[in-house]
């Protein structure tokens, strides 16, 4: 199919795009090298007043972007909502922030002392022209997170998204320039993944992010390896929710599916692995698998559709593949297991828990992507953390516990970017997010994501009158 707008909630394809040429790519390389010339030399102050406009934009445009993220990847109107208004969030953090953030930083007297020198500072200049490689799954966040820091330090953008949401790629580049960001600064691509590497291997692209899955990451990483260029990589996640028996049942039960089924269980930061204690297992299981049950599964764009099509139809044949393996080696479904009944149309799949896995079933170590959860029971905190960590990835981690001795333990021993106790794994502007093991390195967010694409430069002075 290509470079298109196909409605996961119909299979209808809607619109489709040309590739950019190769001259178009280089004119647009060109532009992006010319850009950052000038953007560099701009003072915070000007950087701020930029973002805050396109802020003022996103928000002024939020009910029309909404309608197209859900047309183009399929996830509720209300969550499209949300996700436009997180952006505008993180725009106006970064362009209150971000000066402070990259502010000259004085080593101590007696080091600088020690070198012999009179003076000495740490000064965090651009790197240049970073290219971005998005995902559909949050297809405004994704983006914002990395443009928003990216452009108050100093740098420029090159976008290469997700074939499958072109209309929200090319309503982000015109964003930035109604907001007032010379010609150069955004810029949207719209390329097939072959085109990746050639870009990646441009002497005008100083560094690359990437959100993704593994194999792309992979990808990314062996050719800005092979070119020594800075990367940051946020990749799959199969994030463990651990409850114990002090928890607050309903709190967790609650917290428990929206963990699972935001974005229809599209998310790397999606609770997807559930490890309860025996002492609490049943009433648990009993209580999340009614709640899960009783979601409303239907048209992304209707009022009170909790969950809605997967983004595509390879999206859920992946999905079903995972469930049947489980089931052929002993896996209960407890409910769901299947495509809703009543959505012939659209790539449906109901929200799912399975029990009774085994480390020799696929979706134990694979990342489900798509409302299937899958429940554990541990006979105590040692084998509900060995539970937790059983897994190639470590992006997040949740876990309900009233107890503080456990939540120490927790806290050190789950092995993952983050450890969130008592509530949901979730991105905020001004709190550093990224993963360890297989789910990528780098951060992003926070004064720790707008120091990754930056010259952390040592400056220093002799004494002029030796």
């Amino acid at each position: 199919m290509g470079i298109a707008t196909v409605n996961p909630a119909t299979g209808e394809t809607l619109r489709t795009y040309d590739a950019l040429t190769d001259p178009e790519v280089e004119e647009r390389l060109a532009r992006a090298e010319e850009a950052f010339a000038h953007h560099r030399r701009t003072g915070f102050p000007q950087r701020a007043g930029l973002l805050r406009r396109a802020a003022d934009l996103l928000e002024a445009d939020l009910e029309e972007v909404a309608r197209t993220v859900t047309t183009e990847m399929g996830k509720p109107l209300p969550a499209a909502r949300a996700e436009a208004a997180k952006c505008v969030k993180a725009m106006r953090w970064y362009a209150e922030h971000a000066e402070a953030e990259l502010a000259d930083e004085e080593p101590r007297p007696e080091d600088v002392r020690d070198s012999g020198g009179s003076r000495a500072f740490v000064r965090y200049r651009p790197l240049g022209v970073v290219l971005a490689v998005m995902p559909w799954n949050f297809p405004l966040w994704q983006v914002v997170r990395f443009a928003a820091p990216a452009l108050m330090a100093g740098n420029v953008g090159l976008l290469k998204h997700a074939s499958n949401v072109p209309q929200t790629a090319l309503y982000l580049e015109d964003l930035f320039r109604r907001a007032g960001y010379p010609p150069g600064c955004f810029q949207t691509l719209l390329v097939g993944s072959g085109k990746i590497e050639d870009i990646l291997r441009d002497p005008r692209v100083a560094a690359a992010t990437l959100t993704g899955s593994e194999p792309a990451g992979r990808a990314v990483a062996s050719v800005a390896g092979d070119e020594i260029m800075k990367t940051v990589l946020e990749l799959g996640g199969s994030d463990p929710f651990v409850v114990l028996p002090s928890a607050d049942l309903d709190g967790a039960v609650g917290t428990a599916v929206t963990a699972r089924v935001q974005n229809a269980g599209q998310s790397c930061i999606a609770a997807k692995r559930f490890i309860v204690h025996t002492e609490v297992y049943d009433a648990f299981a009993e209580r999340f698998t009614a709640r899960m049950d009783a979601l409303t599964v239907g048209d992304p764009m209707a009022d009170g559709t909790d969950v809605g099509p997967l983004s595509s139809e390879q999206g859920r044949a992946d999905v079903e593949e995972l469930v049947a393996d489980a089931t052929a080696k002993g896996a209960r479904v407890l409910c769901g297991g299947g495509r809703p009944k009543g959505l012939d149309r659209g790539w449906y799949y109901a929200p799912t828990v399975l029990a009774g896995i085994t480390p020799d079933m696929r979706i134990h170590h694979e990342e489900a992507f798509g409302p299937v959860a899958t429940l554990y029971r541990a006979a105590d905190l040692d084998e509900a953390v060995d539970l937790a960590n059983d897994t190639p990835f470590g992006l997040s981690s949740n876990a309900w516990t009233r107890d503080t001795a456990e939540q120490e333990r927790l806290v050190d021993d789950l092995r993952a970017g983050g450890v969130y106790i008592n509530g949901m794994t979730a991105s905020h502007p001004g709190m550093p997010f990224g993963g360890t093991k297989r789910s990528g390195y780098g951060r992003e967010l926070a004064g720790h994501g707008i120091r990754e694409f930056c010259n952390v430069t040592t400056v220093w002075f002799g004494d002029a009158t030796s």
